[in-house]
């Protein structure tokens, strides 16, 4: 599912909600999760899982196509661990 399926899907739930309001829910709510995550806190959504994030520290890599090395800058990556009741109702 894309976020515009989403949208749509919020908005024949919610007839009386137009779907511009829709897509403003929808951009709120990725974004409120985005703004946790780069304060450094952690996002949990019970019965569906929880996003934070994870350091990684600054490396040497490689070029694919040259095979040259390049340094690689140490950064946060998101991570999102699912929840007891989601992985549940994956595996019926």
């Amino acid at each position: 599912m894309i976020r515009s399926e989403l949208v749509q899907l919020i908005a024949q739930d919610h007839p009386d909600l137009p779907v511009r309001d829709a897509e403003r829910i929808v951009a709120r709510f990725f974004d409120a999760i985005v703004e946790q995550l780069r304060a450094g806190g952690r996002v949990e959504l019970r019965g569906f899982g929880a996003f934070s994030t994870r350091d990684r520290d600054a490396r040497t890599g490689r070029n694919p196509r040259t095979g040259e090395s390049v340094e690689v800058d140490a950064k946060r990556v998101p991570y999102f661990k699912p929840g007891k009741e989601m992985r549940a109702r994956l595996n019926v």
